[in-house]
C-alpha cells in the first residue's frame, strides 16, 4: 500500500461546523478510507467466458447498471457494461481476482494508488451530496453506486449503508484535496466529526 494517503496531510480530526448544542451521534462523520485495493476489470469483447461462473471473494459480479455486490470485505461496483470496480481490504484480492480473471477474457488494472476515497456517514449525508451533484439521492438506496460531479470534480459514489446513511465517494487522487474541501465546506452547515 501506499505509506502516504491522498489525504493524510489534509484530512482534520475534530469537531468542526455547526455543532453547537448537538448531540455529537447526531453529527455527520467524515473520514479518509485507507488501505483499499481497489482493482479495475473490464471484460473483452472478443471474450467467451460467462461471467456468473466468476466469483471474487464469494461475490458475483453485478450485471445490472449501478448495482453493487458486497460483503464485510469487498465490494464490486458495477461501472460500466463490462466494467467493475472491485475495492477491498482483503488481503491478496488482486491475486484471486487475476485467478478468476484470465487475461485472455480481461483487462485488470491496479487503480489502488490513483484514487482518494472519503467516506460520509450520518442522517445528513445525502443533503451534502445534493448540495454538488446533479443526481437524484432519493431514488439511490444501499448497494447502489454512481458515477457523477460534485462541483465539476468526478466522482464515484457507492451507497454502503442506509443506517445510518453511510457513502463512499472516490475521485482521481490529484483531485483529492480540492474534493474534500468541498465535501467538507458543504458539511459545516450541519456539524460534523473528522474521524
Amino acid at each position: 500500500m501506499t505509506a502516504i494517503s491522498p489525504l493524510q496531510s489534509i484530512h482534520k480530526k475534530g469537531i468542526f461546523g455547526d455543532h453547537q448544542k448537538k448531540n455529537e451521534s447526531n453529527l455527520l462523520n467524515i473520514s479518509e478510507v485507507k488501505d483499499l485495493t481497489i482493482v479495475q476489470i473490464v471484460q473483452y469483447k472478443k471474450s467467451k467466458v460467462q461471467l456468473n461462473s466468476i466469483q471474487i471473494d464469494g461475490l458475483e459480479l453485478p450485471l445490472q447498471n449501478s448495482k453493487v455486490s458486497s460483503n464485510k470485505e469487498t465490494r464490486i461496483l458495477w461501472s460500466a457494461p463490462s466494467t467493475w470496480l472491485v475495492v477491498s481490504r482483503k488481503e491478496n484480492i488482486d491475486k484471486t481476482i487475476e485467478e478468476k480473471c484470465k487475461n485472455e477474457n480481461f483487462g485488470i488494472t491496479d487503480i489502488s494508488h490513483s484514487r482518494a476515497v472519503i467516506r460520509i456517514k450520518g442522517i445528513q449525508a445525502k443533503e451534502i451530496l445534493k448540495k454538488g451533484c446533479p443526481i437524484n439521492f432519493n431514488e439511490l438506496e444501499k448497494n447502489n453506486c454512481a458515477g457523477t460531479v460534485f462541483h465539476g470534480i468526478t466522482i464515484l459514489v457507492d451507497f454502503v449503508d442506509s443506517n445510518p446513511d453511510t457513502f463512499n465517494l472516490l475521485t482521481l487522487r490529484s483531485f483529492g484535496e480540492s474534493f474534500y474541501h468541498h465535501v467538507t465546506d458543504a458539511a459545516l452547515e450541519f456539524g460534523y466529526v473528522g474521524i
